[in-house]
């Protein structure tokens, strides 16, 4: 029998692009592994050497760091792991004291008392943006064997907790999904959650409804032969358990059925998950499917976006009517204007433009000074409604296709998701390209105040892909003090 088939039916799951995007882009690298580790060696060895009164029985490594889900931060914010301290009860302390008492070991150390804060229920050392490690107390057998308690400040209560359990509970299923496809899967996902922007999920719920969704007889079938394929069959189970579910299900650890996860969640995060999910599975069965293999990249790159593939040749022949070279031209000349931009974007993807793109000629630059250092942490928050005034409206992506038809509020944040503070305000560079735009002389690129607040609002019209640009103007000194990237929706 011919292997010709297996080998195309491998090419068109387009294995390999999965591996190196995962490798390349998704997972956490090595050097960075290696630093937590040695961070984390560093905290146990303090808190050993320390006079901390509770008897310290061991540490355990807790949430995607332990459970290899651990993924890169996108746009270099900080990866965090999770350290647990299991320690003896001691007679008389309330759950804020074992908090406020580690928290006192580290702030009265020099090496770690501007890096050290305390939550809820653990101690945070954040290392110069880069890397968090929580460290939370856990007390064994404080009223009953075997038992195990996390410490919640604020409420100064004890909670009953299963960490090692659920850690093996995540090792036994990803077991059944052989290859490693489950913790492969789960950073997929994630990596999807932080880049789309469409749903919020925190990673425990996350994690234990995709691995809810393995079972015991998976182990003997082919539906996690490889990334692609796994991917696939987890997120077409998790989209029908969504779809089951109108209004939030409890979402109870395995291990400890009195832990609800789904409490980390509310109505409105949940109802945005299940649409987006719903949403993503459509684009990936599409994407699975598609016989082709540029269009397949193509396709792949809206689900996972533009670092998916990255150096793969996706313009497919089917969806271009002039070669690369033609393009090419087309880009030197003036693509702002020129209708076929948008459906090129639309099937290849939003790698084809290029940055010189943002900077059309008819562009006015703001009249105010820049300072001498302006920063570019800042980024630009859309969401499409119907009508300016709507209730409801739907988070958008950058280079999201939109019908020319109702509008979006522009917002902007730092890049924490923390609001511009008071001393500063916010000004905003609309943009707009394409033939009917610019023929009838409403190419804009000026600067505008908000609408409300900081935020922008602007009906959609006209076909083209148009900018909105979002600048932070310091008060005392009147100078551009941040820039944020262009946000581009495209309109059909």
């Amino acid at each position: 029998m011919s292997t010709a088939p297996e080998v195309y039916l491998k090419l068109m799951k387009l294995i390999n692009h999965f591996n190196n995007f995962l490798k390349d882009t998704v997972d956490l690298n090595k050097t960075r592994i290696d630093t937590l580790e040695s961070s984390v060696e560093s905290i146990k060895e303090i808190i050993k050497t320390s006079d901390w009164e509770p008897r310290v029985w061991r540490f355990v490594d807790q949430g995607s760091w332990a459970h290899q889900t651990i993924i890169k931060p996108v746009e270099e914010h900080e990866f965090d792991a999770d350290l647990l301290v299991v320690v003896a009860k001691v007679e008389d302390w309330r759950p804020k004291d074992y908090i406020n008492s580690l928290y006192d070991i580290f702030s009265e150390n020099g090496n770690y008392k501007s890096k050290v804060r305390r939550w809820s229920h653990c101690v945070t050392i954040t290392y110069a943006g880069q890397r968090k490690i929580d460290i939370a107390p856990c007390v064994k057998n404080r009223i009953e064997e075997p038992s195990m308690e996390v410490c919640n400040r604020s409420a100064d209560m004890f909670e009953t907790t299963a960490p090692e359990e659920y850690t093996a509970w995540i090792k036994r299923q990803n077991g059944y999904s052989k290859n490693n496809s489950f913790r492969k899967v789960t950073r997929i996902v994630k990596y999807m959650r932080d880049i789309t922007g469409k749903f919020v999920c925190p990673s425990v719920v996350l994690t234990t409804i995709l691995a809810d969704r393995i079972f015991w007889y998976d182990e003997d079938l082919a539906t996690f032969s490889d990334v692609p394929t796994a991917l696939q069959t987890i997120f077409a189970r998790l989209d029908d358990w969504l779809q089951q579910h109108h209004t939030k299900p409890k979402i109870c650890n395995p291990t400890y059925q009195a832990e609800n996860f789904s409490d980390l969640l509310t109505d409105i995060q949940y109802s945005n998950l299940r649409s987006a999910v719903n949403d993503l599975r459509k684009k990936i069965d599409d994407a699975y499917a598609e016989p082709d293999r540029e269009q397949s990249i193509s396709k792949w790159k809206k689900v996972l976006g533009d670092k998916f593939a990255q150096g793969a040749n996706v313009l497919a022949k089917a969806e271009l009517t002039e070669d690369t070279s033609s393009f090419d031209a087309l880009i030197r000349e003036d693509a702002h204007h020129d209708n076929k931009v948008v459906d090129l974007i639309k099937s290849a993807g939003a790698w084809l433009w290029t940055p010189d793109l943002d900077s059309p000629s008819h562009m006015v630059e703001p009249v105010w000074k820049r300072a001498d250092f302006v920063s570019d942490k800042i980024k630009v928050l859309a969401k499409w409604s119907e009508q300016q005034h709507s209730p409801t409206s739907r988070i958008i992506a950058d280079f999201e296709a939109l019908p020319p038809k109702g509008g979006v509020r522009f917002d902007v944040r730092q890049h924490d998701g923390s609001e511009i503070p008071s001393g500063f305000f916010v000004r905003w560079r609309i943009t707009n390209t394409g033939m009917i735009a610019m023929a009838l002389g409403k190419g804009r690129g000026r600067v505008y105040s908000p609408s409300n607040g900081h935020q922008r609002w602007e009906p959609l019209a006209y076909r083209g892909v148009h900018l909105a640009e979002a600048f932070v103007v310091q008060h005392s000194t009147n100078e551009i003090v941040a820039q944020s990237a262009p946000f581009h929706v495209v309109i059909q």
